[in-house]
């Protein structure tokens, strides 16, 4: 406000100047410079003076004060801009603090996911592991029942046979006819007696 009205009471000056010096000059007929002439010295420093003062009221009242508004206005409106950028940096970085939040605990929860699937699946997989081994168990036994059955049986027909044939042979070669009970019963020793053998 200070250069403004410096700059102002000087253009101010310099116009009631050249005015009064002009209006001199017109009035005098005389050629010279009037402003040299100490006679008129007086009226021109009077209506400098006046002129001065006018202008310098005329700048202090109306001119400096809107002046000063519009730059009231302005700062004003800069510390408005400059609030609200700062509101808005600080709604930003909450913001941004709010979706890595949200976005770190969607990870935690996607890993318990994964994990809470993991173990299900284990146990599932565990529990069909344990299903299908006591069902092979049970086939296993049941094919080793059966095994059982079937080499008895078998050996019941071994030594049928054998008794048979041992029958047939001791009539063919020796002309002895035998019993089926004896003929069973050697067939029993001797299979002992190899099976005795065969363990030494």
């Amino acid at each position: 406000m200070t250069r403004v009205n410096r700059t102002a009471s000087a253009m101010i000056a310099g116009i009631a100047v050249l005015t009064f010096a002009t209006s001199a000059l017109a009035a005098s007929g005389e050629a010279g410079l009037p402003q040299l002439k100490i006679e008129t010295w007086p009226s021109q420093l009077f209506w400098l003076v006046v002129i001065f003062g006018v202008g310098y009221v005329f700048m202090a009242r109306v001119v400096t004060p809107r002046i000063g508004s519009v730059l009231e206005e302005r700062r004003s409106r800069l510390d408005d801009d400059l609030t609200r950028a700062r509101e808005a940096s600080t709604e930003a970085a909450q913001t941004r603090a709010d979706y890595e939040a949200s976005l770190e605990a969607a990870r935690n929860e996607a890993a318990e996911f994964a994990r809470n699937a993991a173990a299900e699946v284990a146990t599932k997989a565990e529990k069909a592991e344990a299903k299908a081994a006591k069902k092979m168990a049970t086939k296993i036994a049941a094919a080793e029942t059966k095994l059982a059955a079937a080499r008895s049986e078998a050996e019941g027909n071994i030594v049928t046979v054998a008794a048979e044939a041992a029958m047939d042979t001791a009539q063919q070669l020796a002309g002895v006819k035998a019993t089926k009970a004896q003929a069973e019963k050697a067939v029993k020793a001797a299979a002992k007696a190899n099976a005795a053998q065969g363990a030494e």
